[in-house]
């Protein structure tokens, strides 16, 4: 069975994936335009989220003009390409979100329980200050974590609550390992400068 032709429209973007794995800016631009609508589209579907589904659209384009050399043409479409990674990148950012929204209703639980605990009155006065202590020192770190970009509090729940290794995220995030441990040192340090002071 003979092969669907090449349309001269696919022709002109594999030139452009290809001048944009050579650093040209102009050609990425141009690519930028013809693929920015349907991309973020299909992360809309998945995210049902505007300002979700835009961050996703940023993030792919930093990987197109990062991963461009990695593409072949033999493989498939560029943009059958670049909607499989706008596809991946999406379920992440989703899975990232519910494993945030899972840790968020532990914190409330325990804090939950641990007010009322201290409604009951069993404790003496000293058990109450350590208690008090605790919950404002969870409710700091929480909105801590809150402030941090997406990508590093994605990289630091991965590490810390995921207990996954640097090279373990890398791999999952499809992201090199050096990026993913500034992502979480700066992410670390961020958490360092908010809670501190408050503490």
């Amino acid at each position: 069975m003979a092969h669907q032709p090449i349309t001269r429209d696919e022709l002109l973007e594999i030139e452009l994936l290809e001048n944009t794995a050579r650093g040209d800016l102009h050609s990425f631009q141009q690519l930028h335009e013809r693929y920015s609508g349907v991309l973020f589209s299909t992360a809309y579907q998945v995210l049902n989220d505007q300002a979700e589904a835009e961050d996703v659209l940023q993030d792919v384009f930093v990987q197109i003009w990062d991963k461009a050399k990695l593409y072949d043409r033999s493989r498939g479409k560029p943009l059958t390409w670049a909607l499989t990674l706008t596809r991946n990148k999406s379920i992440d950012r989703l899975r990232s979100a519910q494993r945030r929204h899972r840790l968020k209703d532990e914190v409330e639980k325990e804090t939950s329980v641990a007010e009322q605990r201290g409604a009951g009155g069993a404790q003496a006065g000293g058990d109450s200050v350590e208690r008090v202590y605790t919950l404002e020192k969870n409710r700091i770190v929480r909105n801590a974590v809150l402030q941090l970009s997406n990508e590093q509090r994605q990289a630091i729940e991965m590490a810390f609550f995921g207990g996954l290794t640097q090279n373990e995220i890398a791999h999952k995030l499809d992201e090199p390992l050096g990026t993913v441990k500034a992502r979480i040192r700066r992410g670390m340090i961020k958490l360092k400068d908010l809670i501190e002071p408050r503490l």
